[in-house]
């Protein structure tokens, strides 16, 4: 048996691409073992069986007034694909990574209300359910993943503006 540790900042991609070098050096242990006689196969019991759908886009869309920690975990949960989105000014726009930080204060002191924007001269920070968020890499819709400070440069982020509107 294999176990993997998730990391903090792992994403599903991650957890993949480390997932399938360890199963293939298993299979190929496994099918030696068949072969030599010493492994026998055993019927998966059917009791502790738990199926996970596959994930939906719709089940991508970030629900900014949901807890920090849990945005983390969708958007690294949804990395690289369907991708976690959100919509700003009514255009899709795919959240890549972020970093949750509860104990760095935000700068000037500012409170964001879920999905309330604050932008910095190098950071670009988002309001949840409990606290700011710090939005490391974007993608806008029809465009390639860029960083986000880079980003809010570009379409000037206002004062109030927020995501998921």
């Amino acid at each position: 048996m294999i176990t993997e540790k998730v990391r903090p900042s792992d994403t599903s991609g991650d957890l993949l691409t480390r997932l399938a070098f360890a199963g293939a050096g298993l299979l190929g242990a496994t099918m030696d073992g068949i072969e030599d006689g010493t492994l026998h196969a055993v019927p998966q019991p059917e009791e502790g069986i738990s199926l996970a759908p596959k994930l939906s886009v719709e089940d991508a869309r970030i629900d900014w007034a949901a807890p920090a920690l849990r945005v983390d975990r969708l958007v690294r949960g949804c990395t690289p694909a369907p991708g976690a989105w959100t919509v700003f000014r009514g255009e899709r726009l795919k959240v890549r990574s972020l970093t949750p930080q509860p104990d760095q204060p935000l700068p000037e002191g500012a409170e964001l209300a879920p999905g309330e924007l604050l932008a910095g001269k190098n950071s670009v920070w988002a309001g949840t359910g409990s606290h700011a968020v710090e939005l490391k890499w974007v993608q806008p819709q029809g465009k390639k993943p860029m960083a986000a400070a880079d980003w809010a440069r570009g379409v000037r982020v206002g004062e109030g503006e927020r995501l998921g509107v």
